[in-house]
């Protein structure tokens, strides 16, 4: 029997926790032994579900008195899991929503083989949360893919999902390895943290998720999809929504950070001109990103949680 740890992040979120872990307690569980840790990221709103069970789920949270980010939150639940011998990490997003038999077919791909550190599974918007909206008949709605798989393009530095916008007509549905996992559905061996180490705090949110891929994928592990693993996700539930001002500052300043670590010396001339451009020219919080970049004001920086 396996122990999973599954790391799910409240800030100001509880409707959506909820709900998630509500899908959560409805899933195959057969000879998975399972924990769920909440990490309240000193959300504003009283987050009241107290250490124990949910409707049959095994249920830790963990209050924090300051925000730490994606990075810093996941990082408390890998060490909870760690200390707790588990088998394996699941990072998930609060705005999600599961299949019932999503852990059981990533558990079954990543048993398959030592050297496999990190799998992902199949994501959809959520219905209603798509880009496109108005692009989607109701019935395609709740089949359209935010996530099969992820590459980055080098030469821009940033990450893109294969699939993205496009209805599921069964045209990935081949486990294959990806260059990216997203950390909005990641299930991570735990040799992994012992040969790489956990998510970097630098990044707070945004671009953690790739720069662990990095890593990984240069300590010899591979990255996996599991289209036979399925989960919705309420697109930037807890981020304002796409375009957002917080979205402006972590992604600018990340993308630099990210790039400075793992681009080719060409893409990080072109960033290092990008950057100068946002500086003179970027909306007000692509502007503090660059500052703060290369002021090293990394972590939670600037920007007002």
């Amino acid at each position: 029997m396996k122990h999973v740890v599954i790391s799910l992040l409240n800030f100001n979120s509880k409707k959506d926790t909820l709900e998630c872990l509500h899908s959560l307690k409805d899933i195959d569980k057969k000879n998975i032994k399972l924990t769920v840790v909440v990490v309240d990221n000193a959300s504003k709103e009283e987050f009241n579900i107290e250490n124990g069970e949910i409707e049959g789920l095994p249920l830790v949270v963990i209050k924090e008195s300051k925000n730490l980010g994606f990075s810093g939150g996941n990082n408390v639940v890998i060490n909870y899991a760690l200390r707790n011998e588990a088998d394996y990490v699941l990072a998930l997003n609060s705005d999600t929503y599961v299949d019932k038999n999503f852990l059981e077919e990533l558990l079954k791909t990543i048993e398959k083989d030592n050297l496999i550190g990190i799998v992902a599974p199949k994501i959809y918007f959520a219905p209603g949360y798509e880009f496109h909206k108005e692009k989607y008949s109701q019935k395609e709605k709740g089949k359209v893919f935010w996530y099969a798989g992820g590459k980055i393009d080098w030469a821009n530095v940033t990450g893109y999902h294969r699939g993205v916008d496009e209805v599921d007509h069964q045209q990935y549905e081949k486990v294959e390895e990806t260059e990216i996992a997203t950390g909005c559905c990641m299930l991570i061996r735990k040799e992994v943290f012992r040969k790489v180490g956990l998510f970097e705090d630098k990044y707070f949110l945004y671009y953690e998720d790739s720069d662990l891929c990095m890593r990984v994928k240069r300590k010899g592990f591979k990255i996996l999809y599991v289209p036979s693993s399925i989960i919705w996700h309420k697109n930037a539930g807890s981020a304002g929504g796409s375009g957002s001002q917080l979205q402006d500052y972590y992604i600018t300043r990340n993308r630099l950070l990210f790039g400075s670590k793992f681009a080719p010396i060409r893409s990080k001339i072109a960033l290092f001109k990008e950057s100068l451009r946002l500086l003179f020219s970027g909306r007000r919080w692509q502007k503090q990103g660059v500052v703060d970049f290369y002021l090293g004001r990394l972590g939670k920086g600037n920007y007002s949680v």
